[in-house]
């Protein structure tokens, strides 16, 4: 991600302390790839799984699964947009309140400033040199107020439209996991590569993952094989009973 997003473009520049990856718009990525894959996979090998316990037929296992797998990954596209686009909207509206405050009220917003750095240990001499280099430079003393006051951490917002990009493109990749060995094969041998090619992919995902958030890889990659699992279930129990009815 590349693009800054609006609320980076109203604040300025990311601080070049963040230079490492994870701290990058960059490296920020792994949330949507993992959130658009895992559920790309889980709702799609339900959905398939489903359809087979119902007609054990591919021709229709494949519309229907490719039809799912597309209106999903739009869906979660357009989604994720959105709400990265609300969050972002709100968040510059605040923006907007906290400058207007520094400009009209300025006295007030400096003793604001200080009562954040004395309850960080400053005082004195010390305290008044801080809040007189903050207040000195508005860019600066927007992002203190944001980041401070408000709880605002402007390098956790990308740009709208990747984020949803991001999330589209990771659900359709994963989503058609599950759906291509129906493809190739009678559904009977197509049901069990299915399942196989999510079990490794889901537990790739979970333990691939682990590189950025530093947790135990075969209890991340676990933990994802079995929400992939009893989707799956659901979904094949599901379509045997309404096959059976």
């Amino acid at each position: 991600m590349s693009a800054p997003s609006p609320i980076l473009k109203e604040l300025g520049n990311r601080p070049v302390y963040l230079d490492e990856a994870w701290h990058s718009p960059r490296g920020k990525a792994i949330r949507e790839v993992i959130y658009g894959a895992t559920d790309g996979i889980v709702t799609s090998l339900g959905f398939v799984i489903g359809v087979y316990g119902a007609l054990h037929e591919s021709r229709i296992i494949l519309i229907t699964g490719i039809a799912g797998a597309t209106a999903g990954g739009l869906s979660m596209g357009f989604s994720a947009y959105i709400s990265s686009k609300s969050q972002s909207e709100f968040f510059l509206a605040e923006i907007e309140r906290e400058r207007k405050e520094i400009q009209e009220m300025p006295d007030k917003e400096r003793e604001e400033v200080r009562k954040i750095y004395r309850a960080k240990g400053f005082d004195g001499q010390e305290l008044e040199m801080v809040v007189k280099r903050i207040s000195a430079n508005p860019s600066v003393w927007l992002r203190c107020m944001m980041e401070e006051e408000l709880g605002l951490i402007v390098e956790s917002f990308d740009t709208p439209w990747i984020v949803g990009g991001i999330t589209a493109a990771s659900y359709l990749a994963a989503a058609f996991l599950p759906i291509i060995p129906f493809a190739a094969m009678h559904p009977s041998a197509a049901f069990a590569w299915s399942v196989a090619v999510s079990v490794l992919a889901l537990f790739g995902l979970g333990a691939g993952k682990t590189r950025l958030t530093r947790t135990p890889a075969m209890k991340s990659g676990l933990e994802l094989t079995g929400i992939g699992l009893i989707s799956a279930l659901v979904g094949y129990l599901i379509g045997r009973l309404t096959g059976t009815l």
